[in-house]
This record gives structure tokens, C-alpha cells and sequence, in this order.
């Protein structure tokens, strides 16, 4: 089963999120703030997506989906951006970040299967 990490510091989203993921049949772990998944990601361990809220304290989603993309063995992890945003601005610097898909809150299960989907399409080994 795919596991899926919601780096998220809205509790009651991030629950709602991972109720969707598990009618979905994936797995998935919360993290309230984006450097206990990085610390994580150091260790070696690694999600099959990630759900990354851009409005967050102290680290912002884009910062943390920016610190992925340096590393190579990041680079393939596929990203969906989760905001509360829909400034044409905002969905433009997370793509150009290397993001695979952005969803607005509050998601639907329809848009957050069809985000994944294509996430997971960008990054099929051709």
C-alpha cells in the first residue's frame, strides 16, 4: 500500500486529508510542521507522495518543496502544493519549484484522486 505524507499545520484539514487517502486505499502519516518529514527524508526514508501546505510558521510548504528539489534523490518524489491560495502568482512559483500538482482548500476527494493521479503519472519511469 502507498504511503502519503500530509505536511500540514491545520489539524482538522490534514484529518479530513488522510479520511480521503484511506477511502482511496493508501496509507497515510501527518506532520504538523515540514522538519520532522525533511528529518525523515535525510534518514533515508521516503513517502510515494507528498501533500505539502504552502502556508505554514517558521517553514513554508514552497520552502520545504524547494529544499526536496536540490537533492537528486528528491527530485522524483512526486509533490501536490495544498493552499488556501489560487493567486495565479502562487500556483505559478510552486510549479516552477518542481511541484506535480496543486490543490485548493478545501479539497475534494475528487480533486485530490485526480492531483494524485497525474503526480504519479509525471514521474512513471519512461
Amino acid at each position: 500500500m502507498k504511503e502519503i505524507w500530509i505536511i500540514d499545520d491545520d489539524d482538522e484539514m490534514a484529518q479530513a486529508i488522510s479520511l480521503m487517502l484511506k477511502v482511496l486505499d493508501y496509507q497515510s502519516k501527518h506532520f504538523n510542521h515540514p522538519r520532522p518529514a525533511a528529518q525523515l527524508l535525510l534518514s533515508g526514508k521516503r513517502p510515494d507522495l507528498m501533500i505539502l501546505d504552502i502556508n505554514m510558521p517558521e517553514v513554508t510548504g514552497l520552502d520545504m518543496l524547494e529544499f526536496m528539489r536540490r537533492r537528486s534523490e528528491w527530485k522524483r518524489l512526486p509533490v501536490i502544493m495544498l493552499s488556501s491560495e489560487a493567486a495565479d502568482v502562487m500556483v505559478d512559483k510552486a510549479m516552477k519549484l518542481g511541484a506535480d500538482g496543486y490543490v485548493m482548500k478545501p479539497v475534494t476527494i475528487e480533486e485530490l484522486e485526480k492531483a494524485m493521479a497525474q503526480a504519479f503519472y509525471k514521474h512513471i519511469e519512461r
